[in-house]
């Protein structure tokens, strides 16, 4: 437990340094004043590679191609639909939860709607995030707590609660279970990965393609309520079956059973 937190405070510590940093130097020469699309890539950027390297070097998320080497492609490709039929459900629920105020809702729409903001967004931090939340702090976690499960909602708390943003946080909430799961059961962040890029390349296509991103979903089916459960319910149709097959094929490289002693991590 005393990992983990050290590990949160090291990411939360360098994501705010080193954006603090990078737009102070923008501001000093001059290329950026008030927060643009740019800079916020940049720091974004800076801020996630800087992280990514820190956990690395101090081998606090070992990188392994043990995993990859087993050829999981029909894990990757179940991931890949789970995250495709987990877009509407989850939009469904948190349209029913109270609203929650969207700080964060212009810088991320900002960098969304920037061709640049993809590499960032969709490619950048879903590797970085995996390797932090899942191949470090989780990582801890599991070898802290008897029960997985414990270790995987405390994962996924924390992975809402850093994102900073309370609109975000059901969802992020939701897909941290997700991805803590799928690290449990294979001991690799490859099928996080996978998950977190199409979640994050489908939001910047939405925010691309919609007017406004943020519409309901009942005026995005121009009001026809049976039409939006009828989406629901296609959409598990999608969802559902993909954690079944997960579950039936998700496995470690070694072919072993979830170890929580095993803490040297691995992609």
């Amino acid at each position: 437990m005393k990992k983990a937190f050290i590990y949160l405070m090291v990411f939360m510590g360098l994501q705010v340094g080193v954006t603090a940093v990078v737009m102070l130097i923008m501001r000093l020469t001059g290329v950026s004043g008030d927060p643009s699309a740019d800079s916020l890539i940049i720091s974004m950027a800076a801020s996630s590679i800087v992280a990514g390297a820190v956990f690395l070097i101090a081998r606090w998320g070992r990188v392994s191609r043990d995993y990859v080497r087993s050829r999981p492609w029909g894990v990757l490709f179940w991931c890949v639909l789970a995250s495709v039929g987990m877009v509407i459900p989850s939009t469904w629920l948190q349209e029913k939860l109270p609203e929650l105020p969207d700080m964060l809702g212009s810088q991320f729409a900002m960098i969304l709607k920037n061709r640049y903001g993809y590499y960032v967004v969709g490619l950048l931090v879903p590797v970085v995030e995996e390797l932090v939340f899942r191949g470090a702090i989780l990582r801890a976690l599991l070898a802290g707590f008897k029960k997985h499960w414990i270790a995987i909602a405390v994962s996924a708390l924390l992975f809402a609660l850093v994102h900073g943003n309370p609109a975000q946080m059901p969802h992020a909430l939701i897909a941290g279970m997700l991805l803590g799961w799928m690290y449990y059961r294979t001991g690799s962040i490859v099928p996080g990965v996978a998950y977190h890029w199409v979640n994050n390349t489908i939001a910047y296509i939405l925010y691309n393609i919609l007017p406004d991103p943020n519409v309901p979903l009942i005026v995005i089916f121009n009001g026809d309520g049976r039409a939006v459960l009828a989406s629901v319910l296609f959409s598990l149709c999608i969802l559902l079956p993909s954690i079944y097959q997960l579950n039936i094929r998700m496995k470690r490289a070694d072919g072993g059973k979830p170890a929580v002693q095993d803490i040297s991590g691995g992609v």
